[in-house]
């Protein structure tokens, strides 16, 4: 490897972390305690913002509406109960992940299935800007001096999250599991310490009556079945990430499909927990929206007065807020790697990075988040309308494919599995479709736009991959009619020529690099990169059967990469080469620009890494399929 490849190696090494073997990922899988602090956060941080969602809504109909804040959170916990046993089917059925991808494309088709993919990769997105930006709001109110610089803080902390998921996800669970209990821990004395006061006749309200609100407000509209539903809408964003751990089953910990109901059960109950305390005392308390002060903070003032305890509990809030964002960067990875197997998201979603982390996905998350914060200006009021619209229209499509899927195979209690999907699905399709009708004007119509613009995507990649598949796809009785190599070189000194051949499969794109090698002569060498074995000696077999005259040697890559092996395989056969060596690399001649995107990534990669050097040749071949 010449210099620049050297450097660029030992850059990416001290920045990501020296690679993990693929024998390594067993041991890379969480324990429960590990799994709910990373795929928890996101479920749990909403706790701190649900309630007062409920309360702003309500507020527009006066102090007296505000009674239907508990009531109405014991509804979202039912819900969530609904929800919660949902997907605990779900993980059973499917241990493999992908959650209500999975679900709706198994049960109920290929374009609600993608509908759920595209839902969700909008609020994963969404997830990281939301929380990332509220996280930030959390600091510039304790620091106003840093207020104008909110949005680099913002891209700041989002670059930080990106470089601990690409080092893997071990680390990632080692880095956040502090904060989040830490969270659980001073958000739940809170609220025992609360409770307590209520009990003992220490809070301006009793267990039995809630207290008036601190200042009157006045109605600004009538109290309504429409209101109530407007509030119960914006209250349920407390089940935002709780179909999380449904995705990342594979990265629990054997037996994955037990420990992740187990901490699927956890996670539902401490948000339940913590979601009607906060409510509770709320009405105890006669807390009322505040502008420059959270329910929350007011809650804690309340509790713990001006005391380090209460700062400590603040900053808690703000940096599980923060971390609330680790979820989309465990799952979006995960479930773009699930659409690219499936041939609905560029292959390069597919590979994962040297620590057994989906490298493209969690770097195609960060941007998208990134983008979010910069045109939104780290807004949460302006990010908000955008949100949660995509996990509902999640749930909905996923808890219908369970209903077709009890329906269709009747397994033992499937009528009471089938009656709890179904209200679920009834009641998360109503919450979307508030959602839609109440926020479409202030950015709901974004999200919408959004995910039919991700699944016309979807639909075109594949028709396009797919019949790129059946362009390339050659037989044995083509291969047979190949011209036959020429029996002596046709031009002087071409018999000390070496000519090595990067292939993928047996392709008309391999074969005609294979034609161009022989017409040259000389010593010709296909190098083939894999991480399978079994595969690998499949297609050894069909290509010493269909091609003998070329030998082919196999790499084995335990990290899953393909240019360091590659390039550590040329640098052994470049030093012991006793002529010229050519490196010949086939690149698929595109039509149009974003067929670029799809095709030939790899090669360029290699080819940026082999050019200057002087112990070889780099040429291109460009193929063209027949239509």
């Amino acid at each position: 490897m010449d210099a620049l490849g050297r450097y660029l190696a030992d850059l990416r090494r001290l920045l990501i972390g020296s690679p993990f073997a693929t024998s390594q990922a067993i041991h890379e899988r969480l324990s429960k305690v590990k799994a709910l602090a990373v795929f928890s956060s996101d479920a749990l941080s909403s706790s701190a913002y649900a309630t007062e969602e409920i309360l702003i809504v309500l507020a527009l109909a006066g102090s007296g509406a505000l009674k239907w804040s508990l009531p109405i959170a014991a509804v979202i916990v039912a819900l969530l109960a609904i929800v919660a046993l949902s997907y605990h089917q779900t993980i059973r059925a499917y241990p493999n992940g992908g959650g209500a991808y999975i679900v709706a494309h198994d049960n109920l088709g290929q374009l609600p299935g993608l509908v759920a993919a595209a839902a969700l990769l909008v609020d994963y997105t969404l997830t990281v800007a939301v929380s990332v930006a509220a996280g930030v709001a959390a600091i510039t109110s304790a620091a106003p001096g840093l207020f104008d610089l909110k949005v680099v803080l913002a891209v700041a902390v989002v670059v930080l999250f990106t470089w601990g998921n690409l080092r893997g996800i071990r680390e990632s669970g080692t880095i956040f599991s502090a904060p989040t209990y830490c969270f659980i821990a001073s958000m739940g004395t809170v609220i025992l310490l609360g409770m307590a006061k209520v009990v003992l006749g220490d809070a301006p309200g009793s267990l039995l009556h809630a207290a008036p609100p601190r200042h009157p407000i006045e109605p600004l509209e009538a109290l309504s079945i429409l209101l109530i539903l407007r509030a119960f809408s914006s209250g349920s964003a407390a089940l935002t990430g709780v179909e999380a751990i449904s995705n990342g089953v594979p990265a629990f910990k054997p037996p994955e499909s037990y420990n992740a109901r187990v901490t699927l059960t956890w996670m539902a109950c401490i948000l339940a927990f913590l979601f009607l305390g906060i409510t509770f005392l709320a009405s105890r308390y006669g807390l009322v929206p505040e502008e420059r002060e959270t329910i929350v903070s007011q809650l804690g003032r309340e509790v713990l007065g001006e005391s380090p305890l209460y700062y400590v509990y603040q900053a808690a809030t703000a940096m599980v807020l923060f971390l609330a964002a680790n979820t989309a960067f465990a799952d979006f990875p995960r479930l773009s790697a699930i659409l690219a197997g499936d041939g609905y998201m560029p292959r390069q979603f597919t590979f994962k990075g040297d620590r057994l982390a989906f490298t493209n996905g969690i770097l195609a998350l960060a941007g998208g988040a990134c983008l979010l914060l910069v045109a939104f200006n780290a807004s949460v009021t302006r990010l908000i309308p955008l949100y949660a619209v995509g996990v509902f229209v999640a749930f909905t499509l996923s808890q219908s494919g369970m209903v077709g899927r009890w329906w269709r195979l009747r397994e033992p209690g499937w009528r009471t599995s089938m009656l709890f999907n179904g209200v679920g699905a009834a009641a998360t399709a109503v919450v979307a479709a508030i959602f839609l009708v109440t926020k479409f004007t202030h950015g709901a119509w974004i999200s919408t736009l959004l995910m039919a613009t991700l699944v016309m995507l979807f639909l075109l990649v594949h028709r396009h991959y797919r019949r790129f598949q059946e362009r390339v796809r050659v037989s044995e009785e083509e291969v047979a009619r190949l011209p036959a190599p020429p029996s002596a070189p046709l031009e002087p000194g071409a018999q000390r020529r070496h000519v090595v051949i990067p292939v993928h499969d047996l392709d008309r794109v391999t074969l005609a690099a294979v034609q161009v090698a022989r017409e040259w002569g000389g010593r010709i060498t296909a190098v083939h990169v894999t991480d399978q074995r079994e595969a690998a000696e499949e297609f050894r077999q069909r290509w010493e059967r269909l091609l003998p005259d070329v030998p082919l040697l196999i790499v084995e890559s335990p990290y899953r990469a393909f240019l360091a092996p590659m390039l550590a395989c040329i640098d052994y056969l470049s030093r012991s080469a006793d002529g010229q060596l050519v490196v010949l690399l086939p690149s698929l001649r595109v039509r149009h620009w974003w067929e670029r995107l799809l095709h030939n990534q790899t090669i360029l990669g290699l080819k940026r890494y082999l050019q200057g050097r002087r112990d070889l040749r780099v040429l291109t071949v460009p193929v063209e399929l027949p239509d």
